[in-house]
């Protein structure tokens, strides 16, 4: 597995939570250290990244997004990284039925964005988050995280982007 490897996901939709692609209900969510049991479970062909190599990573913690009361069903998986300073988002997925244009569920990966700034904030470090974006998706994470290039494909979120996610999914926060 790369050591490094690119985000791929394109920010669906701003949301509270995570909503209903047909409803538009809304969810409220929680998001959890991935566990052992967990892992376990995963299937290989719901998933793009190998979840359970990600996992091993000692640097590195795997959370889950789930529905409060459903905490069964992963919505989504994101791999953080404490770099003494900021945090840097490794992976991040949607499960495979909030991919694509018939997908379950909206705001998966903005509410693990906005998790990861959470983590940044609790730890000191000012919300600021960093990731390596695949070239293509450069100006869809200006636009839609506030996030700017570092350099070449890297990218971050400061403190006042990741405010603005964090009141967006995790308002009694702030």
């Amino acid at each position: 597995m790369e050591r490094n490897q690119r985000f791929d996901l394109e920010i669906d939709k701003l949301t509270r939570s995570i909503e209903n692609a047909v409803s538009g209900d809304s969810f409220k969510t929680e998001v959890i250290v991935l566990t052992p049991a967990d892992i376990r479970k995963l299937k290989k062909t719901d998933w793009l990244f190998d979840w359970k190599a990600e996992s091993k990573v000692s640097d590195r913690t795997v959370y889950k997004l789930v529905i409060v009361d459903n905490a069964t069903i992963i919505q989504g998986l994101i791999s953080l990284e404490d770099r003494g300073d900021h945090i840097f988002m490794s992976l991040i997925e949607s499960s495979k039925f909030n991919r694509g244009i018939r997908k379950i569920y909206l705001g998966v990966p903005g509410n693990l964005v906005a998790y990861a700034c959470k983590v940044s904030f609790d730890k000191g470090y000012g919300g600021y988050i960093s990731f390596e974006s695949k070239t293509k998706l450069i100006k869809h994470y200006q636009k839609s995280l506030g996030a700017h290039v570092i350099f070449g494909n890297m990218m971050a979120l400061d403190t006042k982007a990741a405010a603005r996610l964090i009141d967006q999914y995790f308002p009694q926060n702030l």
